[in-house]
Order: structure tokens, then C-alpha cells, then sequence
């Protein structure tokens, strides 16, 4: 039942794991056979969210950089936790990666672990984000202090909102490989996998934009 699962010989193997488990249901989703959407719209729907994530930072971007330019800008200290958290989510895409990669083997016993350490990784950098903020309202900074805090925690609150997301839709990928309904063509772990590197790549972006230009 775990460990590495094998295509057999004879008996059910990949053509029967494709129209799902017992209860009728297509582990490739609604769509791969007689559903809603097919796995491409999936795909393409990803990329829109993707799309849409970046046009709304992209506009927390122009806002940021105008005001820093309009003058009385006093830059906030830099949270030393962010750092940790940076590598914190780095390393949670690493693993992210790892799991994608063992369900090619059909090794759910390998994907349910990995999947189990990214999210945790993802809690951890939630917290961190937490007390970041906490430092920072120890030094007296708020949301209303000054510009530079009210971006800092404007932009991080609504990063945190997207990994929990992310961390949302890991948490029905990791019960459902719990119940081994994965084959090595299943799409949703890499699309999960995509959105989670995105997240990764777009916390880089904030940290460089807030404290290193």
C-alpha cells in the first residue's frame, strides 16, 4: 500500500488507476474524461492567476516606488527574522520540488513526506512573518507609523494571503495522496508545485524591493 507503487504486468495498473479509485472519481480531476475542464484549461487557468497576482503587485509596485520618491520617506529597520524567512521558503521549494519529482517514480510514501515537510516549511514561514511584524510593533512602527511600514506590512499580509492559499491546496494534495489517488501523470502536484515557486520568487522580489534597493 506505501512505499513505491509499480505498474504490474496484468491486473489493474496505470489504465485503470487513470478513471480513478472506487468511489468513480478521475484522479486527473474533472475533465480528463467526460468532466468540466480539461487538464490544458487547468494549466491555462494557473497561468491567468499567475498573470493576475503579478499585475496586482506590479500596481503595489508603481504605488511604492512613487511614494518613496515623493520625499519624507524614513525606511523601517529591517526584521533580522526575514532572513531566516527567506531561506525558510527557499528551502520549502526545494522540497516542493522533490515531492513533483517522486511521484514520477510512484512513490507515495516519498510524495506524502515531502509534501508533509513543505508544508510545514510554509507554516514556519508564516510564523516567522508574524514576528516580523511583532519586532517592528515592538519598536513602536504600526501600519500607520510611516509609508515605508504601512508598504511593509501591506505587501507582506498579502503575500501571507497567497501562501496560505498555497498552503490550502497542499493540504487537500497531501490527503489525497494519503488515500493514493495519484498516478505519475496526475497534474495537480505540479501545478501546485508551479504556484508554490512563484510564491517563493515573488517573496524575493518584496524583500529586494523593501530593504535592499
Amino acid at each position: 500500500m506505501f512505499g513505491k507503487i509499480r505498474p504490474q504486468g496484468s491486473g489493474p495498473g496505470i489504465a485503470d488507476s487513470w478513471h480513478g479509485g472506487d468511489d468513480g472519481e478521475n484522479p486527473l480531476g474533472p475533465g480528463a474524461e467526460g468532466g468540466a475542464l480539461p487538464v490544458h484549461t487547468k494549466q491555462i487557468g494557473l497561468w491567468a492567476l499567475l498573470v493576475t497576482i503579478s499585475m496586482l503587485f506590479a500596481g503595489f509596485t508603481s504605488a511604492y516606488l512613487a511614494r518613496r520618491a515623493a520625499g519624507e520617506w524614513t525606511p523601517i529597520p529591517l526584521p533580522r527574522v526575514l532572513w531566516l524567512n527567506t531561506l525558510i521558503l527557499l528551502a520549502s521549494s526545494a522540497t516542493m520540488e522533490v515531492a513533483r519529482r517522486t511521484l514520477r517514480s510512484w512513490n507515495l510514501r516519498a510524495l506524502k513526506r515531502w509534501l508533509g515537510i513543505t508544508m510545514v516549511l510554509g507554516l514556519a514561514f508564516l510564523r516567522g512573518q508574524f514576528v516580523a511584524w511583532k519586532s517592528l510593533e515592538q519598536q513602536g512602527i504600526f501600519l500607520p507609523t510611516n509609508p515605508h511600514g504601512s508598504f511593509f506590512y501591506l505587501l507582506t499580509a498579502v503575500h501571507g494571503l497567497h501562501v496560505l492559499g498555497g498552503l490550502i491546496a497542499l493540504g487537500v494534495v497531501w490527503f489525497r495522496a494519503w488515500r493514493e489517488r495519484y498516478t505519475p501523470y496526475h497534474p495537480a502536484i505540479g501545478l501546485c508545485a508551479t504556484y508554490w515557486h512563484f510564491m517563493d520568487l515573488l517573496w524575493v522580489y518584496l524583500f529586494v524591493l523593501l530593504f535592499i534597493l
